[in-house]
């Protein structure tokens, strides 16, 4: 995590300073096939990791060289996707994402010179992809430093445990702490992540 960071969060949230020093190095980087990152956060919706990674690697042996493009997607038969264990529903989903690629209606390669919200405001309009799926692809795919998801349950829950609250965190504690790490929401939701994967004391 950059110097900067790290120092933004030990001057406006101490407490959280304390957990990033103790989770080890968060860097964010990029994707470089921003369709198949695409495929993968509607594949792991509602899902485990192990799950999702195991799902989408037998979705990736669909097609020449493991690649996934919106056209060999939409030759694919519902049938086929459901073989690999994608339900009936994201198998729209996936579908409606490659129709809306090759009928240009979504663009992915202008997606580097977009704002947050333009992206999600075209992302939410394929079937299927909503604001969770939107704000995995800015933080994962786009590497965007400010973007935090306040529908995630993963994220309420570390909150609860890093602030010592009794019950998840309402939407109202939620937004205060989030200004608190503005403009790296980013970096603080990777720390929390990190949190719940290290085992409680």
């Amino acid at each position: 995590m950059p110097n900067h960071v790290v120092r933004h969060f030990q001057k406006f949230d101490p407490t959280l300073h304390a957990y990033a020093e103790k989770v080890g190095e968060i860097v964010l980087t990029s994707s470089h096939d921003f369709f198949a990152s695409l495929c993968s956060d509607i594949i792991g919706q509602q899902l485990s990791g192990k799950a999702a990674d195991t799902i989408y690697g037998r979705f990736e042996k669909l097609f020449p060289k493991n690649t996934p493009t919106a056209q060999r997607i939409l030759k694919l038969s519902d049938e086929k996707l459901r073989s690999v264990g994608i339900s009936g529903a994201k198998t729209r989903s996936l579908k409606d994402l490659a129709m809306h690629i090759v009928q240009k209606k979504l663009n992915l390669s202008k997606f580097p010179h977009m704002t947050n919200d333009e992206i999600k405001t075209a992302l939410i309009q394929v079937k299927g992809i909503g604001p969770w799926t939107a704000e995995m692809f800015l933080m994962f795919s786009l590497a965007r430093k400010d973007v935090f998801s306040f529908g995630d349950l993963g994220l309420k829950k570390a909150i609860q445990r890093v602030y010592g609250l009794k019950n998840h965190p309402t939407e109202r504690q939620m937004l205060a702490l989030s200004k608190k790490w503005q403009p790296y929401r980013t970096y603080a939701a990777r720390i929390l992540w990190k949190v719940l994967d290290t085992p409680e004391k």
